[in-house]
């Protein structure tokens, strides 16, 4: 650092690279505004006590496709079941660990600042250098993975379990993210299992770390260091560097636009007051709905789709009984952890696969940070094919992967992805490595903003507004519609769910489809289990869900989900594409290849459940 002397001269500090490496800024590229600053330490404890504690091993903390999720009482009550699985996280890394940056954060749902105590403890004995936490420990998983990608940490964790119910008697999680900031790759999750499997002890230290986690500021924990961070200023940083907010603050000020958005008592609550009442300037008592994070998130399911928003799906319109007066013209939720989204116009839903259609198609000319064009899009498998009509018409890269975001880190890593998304209402890009509820957010206000603004330009005067529906109606109109809907069976058996697929790669194997002769307007095109071969690293994920697919087009896909805590969820996806007949009602343009799906499959038979728990 240069400090000017007196008389105006300069004098030259002489500071050790290690004092330097601690107060770095870190600027990416493309512009990316990072959160990085530096702050005088406050010590909590000098010289730290560490024990190795002997421990049983438990053989049930394989991560899904989002990390380890139980019942909270599992990590709460059984003993050293999160100091296990923790302990399996940083052996799982080696020496590489030792002097290097995580970040830690979680969505406030009960057992989170008990977890993030002992994580601290444990990542300080294993001699982790820094680790940085935000207010209170909350921190949204786009934000993690944000500031994993700033400030070159070597990880993150994150304490989540999404779009689960919380509390005492509900779900927790634990996840690892690695250095791109994405969910852990395969090997590494495989290596975690592996070694959970096997422990027999962990480190931690005597002394708990105590110091205000609602101040912003560094601590000395021992040789480490604990930095409080405003992760919500952040954010909302990186933010600015991807979206014309002027653009977007002069139409949400227009007086016939309003909007709300429901953070279900989720953690997206402090980022959704901070984007849009702060900086768009829309009333907060308005626009932010349940923007109060809680333990439990309120009593509620905090899963953003037509089953469990339920207050803003009667708000916008769509609930069995139409409120009175104006209802709003635009609605988004998120869940738990803000990193899904769900998009409504007035009386309109916007499926997910119809949303990362409309964003694909738009974001050249809507959203700056794609300017020059993208790199590519992707879907997962089970997502329909209405961005794959855009990809065709701009000539854009597609890619079909397996559920799961790790599959699109690696193809974004390689600089093949820009924008992508998932039904299960997740959707992103290439600025970070999870899927990015707000950011899908303000990827439709943008679009709004610019479509209005264009249409006023044509007709150079001020013109009606351009709604939700308008804009998704013209998108039909240009590329043809993908009816959808997906099916959850929750709460089945793993017994069951098991022999349901292994009866249907039997019915597969030995073409046992006599079921869809009744259905004379399907003709089989091809049936299988969708296999997917990484173009990047070469890995092979396996049995990623069995597709019936129709020589029109049409798809029936079945899945067993990975985010559930206890038992099985079985998926059932329904896809029927028509380029002329685009306002059928979707259950009735459907049901015919539903009631081919359940006869043919005998889902209901198999695990006993006479419908399905959400629609979608």
């Amino acid at each position: 650092p240069l400090h000017r002397g007196g008389g105006g001269g300069l004098l030259l500090l002489l500071l050790p690279p290690s004092y330097l490496a601690r107060d770095t800024v870190h600027r990416l590229a493309r512009g990316q505004v990072i959160m990085g600053c530096s702050q005088n330490r406050t010590i909590i404890a000098e010289n730290l006590d560490i024990d190795t504690v002997e421990t049983t091993p438990y053989k049930d903390q394989k991560p899904g496709t989002s990390g380890l999720r139980k019942k909270t009482k599992v990590f709460e009550e059984q003993k050293n079941y999160l100091e296990n699985f923790i302990q399996s996280i940083f052996d799982a890394q080696g020496e590489e660990l030792k002097k290097k940056t995580l970040v830690l954060g979680g969505d406030g749902r009960y057992y989170n600042k008990e977890a993030c105590s002992v994580i601290l403890r444990m990542a300080a004995a294993n001699g982790v250098g820094k680790v940085v936490v935000s207010k209170d420990y909350l921190m949204s998983t786009p934000c993690v993975s944000g500031l994993i990608r700033d400030m070159n940490a070597y990880g993150g964790i994150i304490l989540t379990a999404s779009h689960n119910p919380g509390g005492k008697e509900e779900d927790f999680g634990v996840k690892y993210n690695g250095s791109n900031g994405g969910p852990a790759v395969s090997n590494v999750t495989d290596k975690i299992f592996e070694l959970s499997k096997e422990i027999k002890t962990y480190k931690i230290t005597k002394q708990v770390p105590d110091f205000d986690t609602g101040k912003i500021g560094t601590y000395k924990f021992g040789p480490m260091d604990i930095q409080v961070i405003d992760a919500v200023a952040a954010y909302a940083k990186k933010m600015k560097t991807i979206f014309d907010f002027a653009m977007i603050k002069e139409f949400t000020a227009r007086k016939d636009f309003s909007m709300i958005y429901d953070s279900m008592h989720g953690v997206a609550g402090p980022f959704a007051k901070k984007l849009f009442a702060e900086e768009l300037g829309m009333d907060e008592k308005t626009v932010c709905l349940n923007s109060v994070p809680k333990e439990d998130f309120g009593g509620g399911h905090p899963d953003p789709n037509l089953t469990y928003a339920e207050e803003l799906v009667a708000k916008m319109g769509l609930g069995k009984e139409v409120p009175e007066g104006k209802l709003p013209d635009f609605g988004a939720a998120a869940d738990g952890d803000a990193d899904r989204n769900m998009v409504l116009g007035k009386k309109f839903f916007v499926t997910p696969s119809d949303s990362l259609a409309v964003i694909v198609d738009k974001a050249q000319e809507c959203i700056p940070f794609f300017k020059n064009g993208l790199k590519g899009c992707a879907r997962s498998m089970p997502t329909s094919g209405a961005v794959d009509l855009v990809a065709k018409e701009k000539k854009i890269t597609l890619n079909e992967v397996p559920t799961g975001w790790k599959y699109f880190g690696n193809l974004m890593d390689d600089e093949k992805l820009s924008i992508c998304g998932e039904e299960s209402f997740g959707t992103g890009s290439d600025h970070i490595r999870e899927k990015d509820g707000i950011w899908a957010v303000l990827a439709w206000l943008s679009i709004l903003a610019y479509e209005n603004k264009l249409a006023e330009k044509q007709e150079k005067k001020e013109t009606a507004l351009v709604t939700v529906e308008e804009i998704v109606k013209k998108h039909w109109a240009k590329y043809g519609r993908n009816y959808y809907t997906r099916y959850d069976y929750e709460g089945c058996t793993k017994e069951a769910g098991n022999k349901l697929f292994d009866l249907m790669r039997e019915k597969i194997a030995g073409e046992e489809f006599k079921a869809l002769s009744k259905y004379q307007q399907y003709e089989l095109a091809s049936a299988n289990e969708f296999e997917y071969t990484d173009p990047v690293d070469g890995s092979v994920a396996k049995k990623q869900g069995i597709r019936l697919i129709m020589k029109d087009g049409s798809r029936v896909i079945f899945r067993l989900s990975g985010t559930g805590s206890v038992g099985a969820t079985v998926r059932m996806y329904i896809e029927q594409y028509s380029k002329d007949q685009l306002d059928a009602v979707p259950a009735d343009a459907l049901k015919p290849l539903i009631n081919l799906a359940l006869d043919w499959s005998e889902l209901q038979k198999i695990t006993g459940k006479t419908g399905p728990t959400v629609i979608t």
